[in-house]
């Protein structure tokens, strides 16, 4: 160096490519995992909230249960921008192209909000249709329609935070989107709580409470999150300059996430499908009264305490593969992959094992009805055999997705959905009169299906090689 020549500081390191894959899985994984229990816990208390008021609790549980399915719908389809995010980004930031990557995350900030606008337009027309397509009739039928309107409301809200958080988490920041989807999740519980039983200035609202405080909350987790990025996080940061629509950035964003929102897409019509199928087994036709269908959301409540673990892997794995593939270190790709998987099987092994064995006191907790605990039961011991496999096949295709091969899980799932969980649900649940519960065996065929497809596919490794 010669004197008088500027000292250049070295290049950040990148500990994501750098440092052992077990403990970079762990750091990048729990607070995603603390942010996606906070949000199950959200759902519990709301579906608490409903199983336990005074008049209508199966009505109100079935509508709110209806609403979480409804949004999930919504969220998969903002996974064709969140999922195309967060393998940009990652694979950016693998290769030092910090520039890009900011370049995709205002993109998609953009194709984000232009999609809630659409939610919202559509959810109005489609809460009636929802509502008939599940044979709910007279006060069930009300409580949903206008619990889903009020609902849709939220979604450019929903919209900026799922995609920014993609974004921040595509770069190897997964402490602050918990943080504030953590701190919302937590208002959005207490909010909903004090709305529906009118405690201290707050108006005592029932129902409707729940979805105002769901409603309050995610508008104003899309304030934080926009403010976040607007002040800069891991070098991401909104510019007003960079979000005018550049074709190439978009392409590429929807090339890779056009698959996974189709696969989102398809899960969730198999999902409402089965709903449906629940939704026959209605032990009063004329007021919609159906244990079954509130049961139904009662186990799909608690699942999501092993379901969103599984979730929290796969982001962490689709964050260190995408990084990995971009530094051009495929065999760390791999082995981030196997890691994520092994990590969440034995996590949601020990939830399965509590499912099975206090499945009754769990069900009662979560609903006064003795006919709700009584079907539930024991589809949740069922259910809780079932979550390692469930784990397996999610974490694999969440690591797939992290290095852009979105196409085959779509296919994976759509086999399982058509080939038994549809079919099966239908014909051990109503032909066979076996109710939820056989129904439920044929979820678990379904679980068992894709999870040995994905699996294959991960092992095979071809998708190391591709480009996106």
């Amino acid at each position: 160096m010669t004197a008088g020549t500027p000292q250049q500081s070295p290049p950040e390191l990148n500990r994501i490519v750098t440092d052992p894959v077990r403990p970079v899985m762990l750091s990048l994984t729990f607070p995603v995992l603390a942010e996606q229990m906070l949000s199950t816990l959200v759902g519990l208390v709301d579906t608490y909230l409903a199983g336990n008021l005074m008049e209508h609790a199966v009505e109100a549980t079935s509508a709110v249960g209806l609403a979480s399915y409804v949004g999930w719908l919504v969220t998969m389809l903002f996974a064709l921008v969140g999922t195309g995010t967060t393998a940009l980004v990652a694979r950016a930031y693998g290769s030092d192209d910090r520039e890009y990557a900011n370049r995709v995350a205002n993109q998609s900030i953009l194709l984000a909000c232009v999609m809630g606008a659409f939610g919202v337009a559509g959810m109005y027309f489609l809460a009636p249709r929802f509502a008939e397509w599940q044979a709910m009739r007279g006060v069930t039928f009300d409580i949903t329609v206008r619990y889903l309107r009020i609902e849709s409301l939220s979604y450019i809200g929903m919209a900026v935070t799922l995609v920014g958080g993609a974004a921040i988490r595509g770069a190897g920041d997964t402490r602050t989107p918990m943080k504030v989807l953590a701190s919302v999740n937590v208002f959005n519980g207490i909010l909903s709580y004090g709305l529906v039983h009118g405690i201290g200035p707050l108006p005592k609202m029932g129902v409707d409470g729940i979805v105002a405080g769901t409603l309050i909350s995610r508008l104003l987790g899309g304030l934080i999150l926009t403010i976040v990025l607007l002040k800069g996080a891991r070098g991401l940061a909104i510019r007003l300059t960079l979000l005018r629509p550049v074709v190439e950035v978009i392409r590429r964003i929807t090339r890779i996430g056009i698959p996974a929102a189709f696969d989102g897409a398809i899960m969730w019509t198999g999902h409402f499908l089965f709903l449906r199928i629940i939704g026959n087994m209605a032990s009063d036709t004329a007021t919609g009264f159906n244990p079954s269908y509130a049961a139904q959301i009662v186990v799909v409540r608690l699942e999501a305490f092993t379901y969103l673990p599984a979730s929290a892997y796969a982001a962490a794995c689709a964050t260190m593969i995408g990084q990995a593939l971009g530094a051009n270190i495929p065999k760390r790709a791999i082995r981030s992959g196997h890691e994520g998987a092994m990590q969440c099987c034995m996590l949601t092994t020990v939830s399965g094992i509590l499912f099975i064995v206090f499945a009754r006191q769990i069900c009662g907790l979560m609903h006064k009805d003795p006919d709700v605990i009584e079907i539930a039961t024991p589809v949740l011991m069922l259910a809780g055999a079932a979550q390692p496999i469930l784990a397996l096949g999610m974490v694999y295709a969440g690591a797939l997705r992290g290095a852009g091969d979105t196409l085959y899980p779509l296919i994976y799932t759509t086999c399982g959905l058509g080939l038994m969980r549809l079919p099966f649900g239908y014909f051990f649940g109503l032909t066979l009169g076996w109710g939820l519960f056989g129904a439920w065996i044929a979820v678990a065929g379904d679980m068992v299906i894709r999870m040995l497809l994905v699996a294959t596919r991960f092992r095979r490794g071809k998708w190391v090689a591709l480009q996106v």
